[in-house]
């Protein structure tokens, strides 16, 4: 059994910083690629960060140059770091990993970002 946990969102004002983990319950190597998604209520769950293996990340525009995906091997662990957040980051942030045999992907429960204007 994968678990993926994230932890680290919560109520920050406009323009402050928050940094996600995601905390996977086996080695991160083993998937070929770990991101951050988001989902507002009432939308559809979106690409926020993307990193795969062999270290190549990818963001979405709406993100990109506020937001850094790194990964901790030993940690078995993704961040995202935020910064200069905005209210319309406002969302659930989810955890993913894809695994390449058999294909598969995990998801993590989610954990509420909240950003006050």
């Amino acid at each position: 059994q994968v678990q993926l946990v994230e932890s680290g969102g919560g109520l920050v004002q406009a323009g402050g910083s928050l940094r996600l983990s995601c905390a996977a319950s086996v080695s991160i190597a083993s998937f070929k690629a770990m991101g951050w998604y988001r989902q507002a209520p009432g939308k559809q769950r979106e690409l926020v960060a993307g990193i795969t293996t062999g270290v190549s990340t990818n963001y979405a525009d709406s993100v990109k140059g506020r937001v850094t995906i790194s990964r901790d091997n030993a940690g078995n662990t993704v961040y995202l770091q935020m910064n200069s957040l905005k209210p319309e980051d406002t969302a659930v942030y989810y955890c993913r990993a894809d695994r390449y045999y058999p294909t598969r992907e995990y998801w993590g429960q989610g954990t509420q970002v909240t950003v006050s204007s």
